[in-house]
């Protein structure tokens, strides 16, 4: 009886809900979807960093080095209502 060796395939696996925000605030960085946001990629890596993600915390407190305190506490709002909502 023959032996079949079959490659082992990568299987990507679905990304966690953290790192779902942190793409979306990378995308408002990014200005992907449009203008740069430097309040609305706030907004999701802070959201991201709430659900888990590590790399959140870290590209938030690089945004947030950027950033007057105004932009801060409106992005802070928006994740808290965006959180309450959700």
């Amino acid at each position: 009886m023959g032996r079949f060796e079959f490659p082992l395939q990568q299987v990507e696996t679905a990304p966690t809900p953290g790192e779902a925000y942190l793409a979306l605030g990378m995308a408002s960085i990014s200005g992907r979807d449009g203008a740069p946001d430097r309040v609305e990629a706030h907004k999701w890596f802070n959201i991201a960093a709430v659900r888990g993600c590590r790399e959140g915390v870290v590209r938030r407190g690089e945004v947030a080095a950027e950033m007057t305190a105004e932009e801060i506490a409106a992005a802070q709002r928006a994740a808290r209502q965006w959180l309450t909502l959700h």
